[in-house]
């Protein structure tokens, strides 16, 4: 019998890839996806603890999700409750407590156990839970011993034209501001083999671009077939051999493991798209030590250098953290000299917001918010300057833009760069899923606007398939 499945995914584009393979799990036990919580027999929340007031988020979308469950027990249909992912694996015991109507609480190492979780739900529920008998409610925050990837199905069969692949997870790094290395785990890396079985999967489903995910991506060291450790560099060149595979894309990347393999495939390798995003979290050099980074200031600019050496119209994207403790206004100024330095198409930038466990949380001299919210606003006028004049200095170039979805207004596509830049088109539909050139002609907000480029003989001619530039 079939039963429907919401499942609603925060933060990273890795958390997006786990829900893919969390209804793949499912799948079996004859769960089909749905958009719609209020028709779900299975509810999950796949959750991040990256973001201020991650956990009281949850909670307050759990309150919505009680109402929905017991709305559906008053028509006799029973609801299952989940919450995933990095809040899971960090606020467990507080979630059963707080919410004791969730009936499964399990972290990012253990969705491939799924299936025997929803058996031990059941049975639970059907010894007489809720009524003196055994508690219904599982929780699953451990780090298994074996590899979930090896316990996983194969990737479902269709693929969106942009896929996610995860090829490494968990952190050993240990940056004092971060949950990661307590919610992930360590460093792990996927074999290669696997890892291009599954690129193959998703290219010969109709995947024309895949994005190589890690919480810690260019740390990859997947074994071959000789069980030789293979850095990102070398997955790189064997998946560009992968039929059908025209873009491939990586992140997220920590300056300490940019080696010079991975740099020189950015200059040798014709599928690795000219974009990288490299945190460095503050521009200056104290901070960046009582952050435990790792690196300084000229190591980073010193990969800059390699990177645009290696790829002259490489474009950079990075994070930054805003008010780290003891942060004076001198060592803000130094983030602020960095940005102009070496100028970023696109960033994401922060507040600094203490994560419970982590050592950054009990350091002394934290910033006032109203500082940190007048630095940060100052920082992210700065960024969405460069952002801007990025994407000015684009018009007028025809570039190779891959559609990846609809837009939200009717005969209208959306596709990326190269450089990641979104382009938003009037295009017919039957263009989803290719790469097609496009002359940039409008700079908008957080995109740009563009037409189809028609050359004789290279590319679509008729009049039916030529784009107009739209606001």
């Amino acid at each position: 019998m079939s039963k429907k499945l919401f499942i609603k995914t925060y933060g990273c584009q890795m958390n997006v890839y786990d829900s893919g393979r969390m209804a793949d799990v499912l799948a079996p036990l004859g769960y089909r996806p749905t958009s719609s919580p209020e028709e779900a027999d299975m509810i999950i929340l796949n959750t991040c603890h990256i973001r201020e007031k991650a956990a009281e988020k949850v909670f307050s979308e759990l309150g919505r999700m009680r109402a929905i469950k017991a709305a559906r027990a008053d028509r006799g249909a029973r609801t299952l409750i989940a919450v995933a992912g990095c809040v899971a694996q960090a606020e467990g015991q507080e979630i059963t407590r707080r919410a004791p109507y969730v009936d499964m609480v399990f972290g990012p190492q253990t969705y491939h156990r799924l299936p025997e979780m929803v058996a031990r739900v059941a049975r639970a529920g059907a010894n007489g839970a809720g009524a003196g008998g055994k508690s219904s409610r599982v929780l699953e925050t451990d780090f298994p011993v074996e590899a979930k990837f090896d316990e996983l199905p194969e990737t479902s069969a269709s693929a969106a034209p942009a896929a996610f692949l995860t090829v490494q997870e968990g952190c050993d790094r240990f940056c004092t501001f971060c949950v990661v290395p307590y919610t992930r785990g360590a460093e792990y890396s996927r074999p290669l083999a696997d890892v291009l079985a599954e690129a193959r999967r998703l290219t010969g489903a109709g995947a024309s671009e895949i994005t190589l995910l890690g919480q810690n991506v260019n740390a990859y060291h997947g074994a071959d077939a000789d069980g030789n450790d293979r850095g990102l560099g070398y997955l790189i060149r064997e998946l560009a051999a992968v039929e059908g595979l025209k873009r491939i894309r990586y992140t997220t990347s920590h300056p300490r493991d940019m080696d010079e393999e991975l740099i020189a495939a950015h200059g040798e390798v014709e599928a690795l798209m000219p974009f990288v995003h490299l945190p460095v979290q503050s521009g200056a050099e104290r901070i960046l030590m009582a952050m435990n980074r790792g690196h300084g200031m000229q190591d980073y600019l010193a990969i800059i250098d390699r990177l645009r050496a290696a790829r002259s119209d490489i474009a950079l994207s990075s994070d930054f953290i805003i008010g780290f403790p003891g942060e004076s206004e001198a060592e803000f100024e130094a983030t602020m000299d960095l940005v102009r330095s070496v100028g970023f198409a696109q960033s994401y930038s922060f507040k600094y917001s203490p994560r419970p466990g982590t050592p950054a949380a009990s350091l002394a001299e934290q910033v006032p918010e109203e500082l940190k919210a007048e630095r940060l606003a100052r920082l992210q006028d700065l960024l969405g300057a460069q952002q801007d004049a990025f994407n000015k200095a684009s018009l007028g170039a025809t570039v190779p833009v891959l559609f990846e979805r609809t837009g939200r207004k009717k005969g209208q596509l959306v596709g990326r760069t190269p450089h990641m830049q979104a382009v938003h088109i009037e295009a017919p539909a039957g263009l989803l899923g290719r790469v097609v050139d496009v002359r940039l002609t409008r700079a908008l907000a957080n995109s740009l606007a563009g037409e189809i480029a028609t050359r004789p003989g290279t590319g679509p001619a008729d009049a039916e398939i030529a784009g107009r530039a739209i606001a």
